[in-house]
């Protein structure tokens, strides 16, 4: 494979699969498959703690590979040639898609390729609002298109490597599931095999893609670009006229190719829903209902593969929803993350030291360490400088880390890279203007600039020699374009691709070596641990009264796609921003009354905030506090990290309620519940238990107190008769 500059590796593409035996061509492999009738899977998969296991076998006739795992199912015709022509959701039986397309297509040296697929015979054209059995028969080869030569079924492989070194949620990685991978041969110009490879996971109704080009001529070529998805999709809906919003199909689609924003959509960079003017018998007069998935990068890539290199793709993820209500597909997507990318389950307590001389960094560390905070981090402001080479202060450095293991405390630091100007050599150059500026931040260096390469050994170096374990990457990467002749991309049409490439090599790297990650960017999938939750930086500097409403908002409109350990929250404990006495916790002990909200809201969402000052307390009585929440925390941690049900948004009229749920764990769930107002609330209060798996009954307790046993509705809520003063905290607990 390619390498581009001092960091830039492949790894983050599907590999080649393991457990594969020798090749063979599809139609070879499916006859030795036993015959397989995708059938739903019992129960619900999302309280289910039993996930069907990922099976692969062939139709009736063998002239079809079936791959299913309860959940979703996906069929090819392989003969007379390769082609997806089924993408069933089970639980509904309904399908996704309804026509179909090449496998992939790629463009090299100018010249666009359709990787596999089938068409309608001669004279024999096909409606292409769905696809019958009997159209299946009426397929036949695409000439025009690279043929596949060979099928291997296998496991999935891992991106990169975690290596475990906190505490997180026990899943397997790579997860357990079937890998297939259709090699794709063209004899073009400039000969290429493309392999595609598909992945389905157990218990996961969802379907990840990638590709990888080779050069397998004598001579160099371009690869201009690549589709590594295009489905026709069943519409979600069907008007007549334009329409502003058509309704997307009932897909959740991604990419590890996500930047730029802290959520799914803002992330988004090669999820394009495109209409399909093929399609004459959809119901919109102007043949423009989006209902035609193309993944494929804004620009490029636009590298040249030497004979015997290659090039992988990123990875889409294609994930079935099984329906319309909000809480039910955002569990599913929390579900997938959770998978995907494990790492994200870490979730240490961190305080943001703002000092960085010696002793204000060990009295944080003696602080973090008794109150049972797990992490450190310098952080901005703090005067600490990652880029300094000064040998004085790596060893000053590496004596807080060993400070910190002695206290078991880990510790490290800020480091910002995009936001800000370095030189007109190495700033990204804006296509427009021929000038540096334009970029998305304004000013920002180009990664492949000499600077960059730079920049990035500097973190290699730094992180093995000192021994932290914990970088915020600020500002990171987030996704300009470089119209700059003297940098290691070769134009302005690869220059996001292979900065791309530079960023998620490090932060694979990062993932192998137990380095924890806070990234204010949607790099989860790339290896980063953690993004902000979602809030108003300013709003920090709002009264204190004003923050914590803000907070619990912030977390309840947070935690739709992000489970709590994703998101960071933020904690003022000295002034940021603005806002003076009234919007800053210290002195600590003097606001005992907010800092108390603080920690019970960020720590009873099972959310980490950016905890920022100089230390954790002041007095006994405000260390006894936070050591008390943070008790707290950790006797419930499991439920507390498990998926936040969206009971009531915060909105300081009446009770603040959040719910915390789990079938897997003994104590099955646990409710939040606050008082905003200057007033005592009295009132049921009615609580939806049926993700937590319990039925019938269960067993509740307040406080930690005393149990007793409750009855539930058919559809598993139950009622509690709560009564809070005001500015009250209380939680319940459920289990069988």
């Amino acid at each position: 494979m390619r390498f581009h500059g001092v960091c830039v590796t492949l790894v983050l593409a599907a590999t080649a699969l393991t457990g594969a035996a020798r090749a063979e061509t599809p139609a070879e492999v499916v006859r030795g498959l036993s015959e397989l009738v995708p059938r739903r899977a019992r129960g619900d998969w999302l309280v289910s703690t039993d996930a069907e296991p990922t099976r692969v076998g062939r139709s009736a006739d063998a002239r079809e590979l079936v791959l299913s795992n309860g959940l979703v199912a996906l069929t090819w015709r392989v003969v007379p040639g390769v082609a997806r022509v089924a993408f069933d959701e089970l639980s509904s039986g309904r399908s996704i898609l309804r026509a179909v397309e090449p496998e992939a297509r790629v463009t090299v040296d100018g010249v666009t390729l359709d990787v596999g697929g089938l068409v309608a015979r001669a004279g024999e054209p096909l409606d292409r609002a769905f696809l019958r059995d009997v159209d299946r028969e009426r397929l036949d080869v695409d000439p025009a298109a690279l043929v596949c030569e060979a099928l291997e079924i296998g496991k999935p492989t891992a991106p990169f490597g975690w290596k475990r070194v906190r505490h997180a949620e026990q899943r397997p990685w790579p997860p357990p599931g079937v890998a297939l991978e259709f090699r794709y041969r063209g004899a073009t110009p400039k000969p290429c095999v493309v392999r595609v490879r598909y992945t389905l996971y157990d218990g996961l109704p969802l379907v990840e893609k990638s590709l990888e080009v080779e050069n397998v001529g004598t001579e160099s070529f371009v690869l201009d670009a690549f589709e590594v998805e295009r489905l026709a999709a069943v519409e979600w809906s069907s008007p007549v006229e334009a329409s502003r919003e058509f309704g997307r199909p009932d897909l959740d689609v991604f990419s590890d190719y996500a930047f730029g924003g802290g959520d799914l959509g803002s992330s988004s960079r090669v999820v394009q829903w495109r209409d399909d003017p093929r399609y004459g018998t959809q119901v919109n007069y102007r043949l423009q209902t989006p209902c035609l998935l193309v993944c494929t990068l804004p620009r490029g890539p636009s590298v040249e593969l030497a004979p015997g290199e290659s090039e992988a793709s990123f990875r889409v993820f294609e994930l079935a929803c099984d329906s319309t209500e909000r809480e039910r597909r955002g569990l599913s997507v929390r579900r997938a993350f959770r998978t995907l990318a494990p790492w994200c389950t870490e979730n240490p307590l961190m305080l943001h030291c703002t000092r960085s001389d010696d002793e204000g960094v060990r009295a944080a560390i003696e602080q973090a360490a008794a109150v049972g905070f797990e992490m450190v981090i310098l952080s901005f402001g703090s005067g600490f400088d990652l880029e300094s080479r000064d040998p004085a202060l790596e060893a000053r450095a590496r004596e807080w880390t060993r400070f910190a293991r002695e206290k078991g405390v880990e510790i490290g630091s800020y480091s910002l890279l995009s936001s800000r100007s370095i030189g007109p050599e190495t700033d990204v150059i804006d296509a427009a203007t021929g000038k540096p500026g334009g970029a998305l931040f304004g000013s920002a260096p180009c990664l492949e600039s000499d600077w960059g390469e730079s920049y990035f050994r500097r973190l290699f170096e730094f992180h093995d020699s000192v021994g932290f374990t914990l970088l915020e990457h600020d500002g990171s990467y987030p996704g300009d374009f470089c119209a700059a002749t003297n940098h290691r991309h070769r134009g302005l049409a690869d220059s996001q691709w292979t900065q791309w490439q530079t960023i998620a090599h490090f932060y694979g790297w990062a993932r192998e070596r137990g380095l924890y990650l806070n990234v204010p960017d949607f790099y989860y999938l790339a290896g980063s641990s953690k993004c902000g939750m979602g809030y108003r930086e300013t709003n920090w500097s709002l009264p204190r009264e004003l923050q914590l409403l803000h907070a619990r908002q912030n977390i309840y409109d947070g935690t739709w796609e992000k489970t709590p350990s994703m998101g960071w929250m933020f904690v003022p404990l000295v002034q940021y921003h603005g806002g003076g006495e009234a919007a800053t916790i210290e002195p600590l002990d003097q606001h005992l009354d907010a800092y108390e909200q603080h920690l019970a809201t960020n720590l009873g969402a099972g959310v980490q905030a950016c905890y920022r000052g100089p230390r954790l307390y002041d007095t006994e009585r405000t260390k006894e506090l936070v050591r008390r929440w943070v008790q707290f925390f950790k006797a419930h941690r499991a439920i507390l990290e498990s998926d936040l049900i969206h009971v009531r948004r915060p909105d300081g009229r009446d009770l603040d309620v959040w719910l915390h749920v789990n079938p897997a764990l003994g104590e099955r769930a646990l409710a939040m519940v606050f008082n905003p107002t200057d007033r005592t609330l009295a009132r049921p209060l009615e609580l939806p238990l049926y993700y937590s798996g319990l039925r019938g009954s269960a067993r509740v307790a307040e406080r930690d107190g005393a149990s007793r046993t409750v009855s539930l509705s058919t559809d598993s809520k139950v009622v509690l008769d709560v009564s809070l003063p005001s500015q009250g905290i209380t939680w319940y607990t459920f289990t069988p």
